[in-house]
């Protein structure tokens, strides 16, 4: 009795320990699925925080590069005026007496950009010869772009090659250049003896400044079939009068001032630039691609 009894503990002592040992497993067997999804939950919270941050990253480059992109100053003037109309009916008949008042407007696919006139004369004296004159206005006006930079400083380089093409016209004679005062941002005059097969021509070539145009003025005289040749200050005086009209005559129509186009006789001292009225235009509509050739050249060659 004695040593069943110690068998039957026994037995209970070992199912006892088998039924623990199969608790133990069937809780790790449990326990690793929890630890799964617990990690795969923390793996995907950590994707999604990085994605997260990825595409905010991004969009905050993107925000910076966009705002960091350099800005051109619009230029200060938007329109030229009527080229044949920079000039007031008095000042055409004192220098193309014989010429009338309405010019020969030059070709353009753009007169809000470029833009110029054109009046002859010739005062036929019979035997005694004939005076002959010749008067052209170009206007050019630019735009700021990106790759040109803003329309004054293209219009300052545009200035400078004219006034260097007028001291170097070929053929050229006791060629003198002067500064001008009170004719736009700066001004200068540029004036030479051209001897040609009519006659001996007095050339002189006003280039002015005015914020973003470029205004070029050629004014020549000559005395033919034996005329007397003008007097070089005479034609000179002249044609800085008729400068400072037309600089007048670019402010005007970019709301400055009083204009003094034909049929005027005001004048326009305004110096404040007017906003331009309209974004600027694509580059290749821009005069600063194509720049004219000089003016002084054309005259020349029109004489």
């Amino acid at each position: 009795m004695q040593r069943r009894a110690q068998r039957d503990d026994q037995q209970r002592a070992e199912r006892a320990t088998r039924t623990g040992g199969l608790n133990r497993v069937v809780a790790a067997a449990l326990a690793v699925p929890v630890m799964v999804l617990a990690g795969a939950c923390s793996s995907d919270s950590g994707s999604d925080s990085g994605s997260g941050n990825g595409t905010q990253g991004a969009a905050t480059a993107s925000e910076g590069a966009a705002s960091a992109a350099p800005t051109v100053q619009a230029a200060a003037y938007a329109a030229l005026p009527d080229s044949c109309r920079t000039l007031s009916k008095k000042t055409l008949k004192d220098l193309v007496p014989k010429g009338g008042t309405s010019g020969k407007e030059g070709t353009s696919s753009d007169t809000a950009a470029r833009a110029s006139c054109s009046w002859s004369s010739l005062d036929n004296n019979g035997v005694d010869g004939s005076q002959f004159r010749w008067l052209n206005v170009s206007l050019l006006r630019f735009e700021s772009d990106q790759a040109g930079g803003t329309g004054e400083a293209q219009a300052r380089t545009y200035y400078a090659k004219q006034v260097k093409d007028a001291q170097n016209v070929s053929g050229a004679k006791n060629t003198k250049t002067e500064p001008l005062a009170g004719t736009g941002d700066e001004a200068t005059v540029v004036r030479y003896d051209l001897k040609k097969k009519e006659g001996a021509f007095k050339q002189q070539t006003v280039v002015a400044l005015v914020e973003n145009v470029v205004v070029t003025l050629d004014y020549n005289g000559a005395g033919l079939a034996g005329d007397e040749t003008p007097k070089a200050d005479t034609l000179t005086t002249a044609a800085k009068k008729a400068a400072k009209e037309v600089v007048a005559s670019v402010r005007s129509a970019n709301g400055e001032g009083t204009g003094v186009g034909s049929g005027d006789g005001g004048d326009s001292s305004s110096k404040s630039p007017a906003p331009s009225a309209s974004p600027s235009k694509t580059s290749s509509a821009a005069p600063s691609k194509t720049p004219a050739k000089s003016a002084s050249k054309s005259a020349v060659a029109k004489s």
